[in-house]
Order: structure tokens, then sequence, then C-alpha cells
């Protein structure tokens, strides 16, 4: 864990601190088998900034395969059109993605293009190199649970969409998005595990 602080620590050097100790109400969501996230204003003035946590039935390497998965993610996210990796490291430690999403059917398509930094199978940040969006930046944390068998899934992000949205709006459709995602995410993670991970709620 502390290796995992250090490299995103210099990844995220100009960026914010993510705080992933979760609340209370988290906790007593993880406990009824839900997920649980917060949307809320960002004083950094970007559209929204998000935490989210989610315990899936699968190891932290499967749900990292899956989460990291360039040909999965249109499946994770409805308003995802396509995922293409633009640059990759050769030690797979990083790569630069584009993305082409359509947030509300009355937008145009969004493309948003961000650099992601690996930490297997422990998680991953991510930060904007380019593309529409203003603001897009965050962290993925993977905890191993019950001696590795099951992964609790921290989220902390902020974004703000291109257009003059109204930040209510945006934060209702970065809610929208994150609960579709975190429900792919454990759709995804049990069809790759198989029955015998289904016998959770």
């Amino acid at each position: 864990m502390r290796r995992l602080f250090l490299a995103l620590s210099l990844f995220l050097v100009a960026g914010p601190a993510w705080a992933f100790d979760l609340p209370p109400d988290a906790e007593r969501a993880l406990g009824r088998g839900d997920a649980w996230l917060e949307v809320r204003a960002d004083a950094a003035g970007a559209a929204g900034r998000v935490r989210a946590a989610e315990n899936v039935d699968a190891p932290p390497a499967k749900v990292f395969a899956v989460m990291t998965d360039c040909a999965l993610a249109p499946r994770m996210a409805p308003s995802l059109k396509s995922c293409r990796i633009l640059e990759r490291d050769p030690a797979g430690r990083w790569d630069v993605r584009e993305h082409v999403s359509r947030p509300l059917l009355f937008f145009p398509s969004v493309r948003s293009v961000f650099r992601s930094d690996y930490d297997p199978p422990r998680g991953f940040a991510y930060r904007r190199t380019g593309g529409d969006l203003k603001v897009l930046e965050g962290e993925w944390r993977l905890v191993p649970l019950e001696g590795g068998t099951r992964t609790q899934v921290i989220y902390e992000g902020r974004a703000a969409l291109p257009l003059a949205v109204p930040h209510a709006l945006a934060r209702v459709v970065l809610r929208q998005q994150l609960v579709q995602a975190l429900a792919a995410l454990r759709r995804e993670c049990l069809a790759e595990a198989g029955p015998a991970s289904k016998r959770r709620p």
C-alpha cells in the first residue's frame, strides 16, 4: 500500500489529494451488499467531485483486468461509444487512451484523452491530457477482502463537461454514469469469474 501511495503521489503531484477513508454511510451500504456513491459540487470549480465504493466477488487481479480492458470499456458505460489506446508503455505501467462518448442525447459526441498510471492489481490513477473535457482526473483503488477472493473497489475523481451545462445537471449525469459503471463492473467480473462467484447478492 505504501508503494502505491508513493507512486501515485508522484503522478498526481499537481493534482488533489484523494481521501479514501470511507464515511459511516458507505460502510453501512457495503455491509448491506450495496454500492455507495457521493457526487457533490467541487470547490476547485469543476462540475462534480465523485466518490464511490463497491465490493465485488472477484479477486483484485480479475477486477483490475476487467477495468483496464479497452475492448470492454463500451460495455462498462452505455454512453461510451469507443475506446482506443493511443500510446502505451512497453512494460505496461501506463498508457494514453481516447474515449468518445455521448453523455446526453442532445449532446454532441465528447472526446476525452487521458493518461492512466497502473499499479496492478492495486489500482490506477488517471488525468486529462487532451480532448474536450475541461477537467478529468481520478484514482481507482482495489483492496483485497477475505484473503483476496473478493475486492473492495474505491474511487474518487473530478470531472467537468465541455459545454455550458448547469453544474447541477452535470452532477446528475456523473451520478448516472457511475451507477451504470459500478453495476457493469460487478456484472463483468461475475461473468469472468464463473458461476461459483454468484453465491453472494
